[in-house]
């Protein structure tokens, strides 16, 4: 880990402390608790079924040719989901586990590495859309809202921002995909035979039916998280419309952009939604509540997903001398 990491890291923990301190633990515990077990297991739930959606972005993105079981495109988007938000890596090191677990599971090497960068360029597209969308409803529901001012114009300069910045994240991967393979090799050894990373990327970005499916597969995630939101919201007592909570949502997601270097979100998530609370009529101990709740719920799912591509990982590395044997059972 980079020293600028660990500080953003250092800087959003004492940032969280600060806010839950400030407002007061019982007011967020009294908040949290009305949820309880079961509206956590209500969200896991919620959440582990949307998942399906992300899953089906990265498999419609595949040619069919490299399709590989729906579950295997499932329990990788959710390693590198888990790597991305309960761990203090940045989300590069979510991605590369994803695409070595792909590689594990049999997928070739060159499109699961370049697999993971377009799905994560249809992510980007699909995202462009929720702000535009979030934007919209933002326009009507609270524009009046004191505080909404500044938010609304950092999705404005996001989204006039977003469009050039995916053409040109498109554009590299295409061109630069000999310095992006260099990289990639570093990573994934097995890709010194087979498809080279360029054939793979060409191929990937080659079919405008896939890149919609995908971009369309990532939208219908971005909503779901503003409907998790709403059941947050409701799971804590919180009064909040499904269009304002799909919109509180979307100006979360901006926040989060603006900070990306911080590890996990953590302390921009958590001011970001107590400070949006209250622009929905809402105390700020609610959004605060709701924050720890997602947060309670990537831990009850992202453990177990990191377990299995632990235990996955070591199946892999203790049959690897086998296999360099010539054991013909491995």
């Amino acid at each position: 880990m980079k020293w600028g990491v660990v500080l953003a890291l250092l800087a959003g923990v004492v940032a969280a402390v600060y806010l839950v301190w400030s407002i007061g633990f019982d007011p967020v515990w009294d908040a949290v608790a009305r949820a309880g077990f079961g509206g956590l297991a209500l969200l896991c739930l919620y959440s582990a079924v949307m998942f399906i959606s992300l899953a089906f972005a990265w498999y419609f993105l595949m040619p069919p040719a490299e399709r590989s079981r729906l579950w295997n495109f499932y329990i990788a988007r959710l390693v590198r989901d888990s790597i991305a938000e309960i761990s203090p890596f940045s989300p590069v090191g979510g991605m590369v586990a994803s695409a070595r677990l792909m590689i594990l599971k049999r997928m070739t090497p060159a499109y699961a590495a370049g697999s993971v960068a377009a799905d994560t360029t249809t992510e980007a597209m699909a995202q462009v859309v929720f702000l535009a969308f979030g934007l919209g409803i933002g326009l009507t529901q609270f524009r009046n809202l004191d505080g909404a001012g500044p938010l609304t114009l950092s999705m404005i300069v996001i989204l006039l921002l977003a469009v050039p910045g995916i053409a040109l994240l498109i554009f590299l991967q295409k061109r630069g995909a000999g310095f992006a393979e260099r990289i990639a090799r570093k990573f994934f050894p097995q890709m010194q035979q087979g498809v080279s990373f360029h054939q793979a990327i060409v191929e990937l970005y080659s079919s405008p039916s896939r890149l919609a499916a995908s971009a369309g597969w990532h939208l219908v995630a971005w909503i779901g998280s503003g409907v998790g939101t709403f059941i947050a919201f409701r799971l804590v007592g919180g009064e909040i419309s499904l269009l304002n909570a799909i919109a509180l949502e979307a100006l979360l997601c901006t926040l989060r952009s603006i900070a990306a270097p911080v590890p996990a979100g953590i302390g921009v998530q958590e001011w970001g939604y107590a400070m949006l609370a209250p622009q929905f009529g809402m105390p700020a101990e609610m959004g605060l509540a709701v924050s720890l709740l997602k947060r309670a719920r990537e831990i009850v799912l992202g453990v177990p997903a990191l377990l299995y591509w632990q235990a996955f990982e070591g199946r892999a590395a203790w049959r690897e001398p086998q296999r360099a044997a010539g054991d013909p059972n491995v």
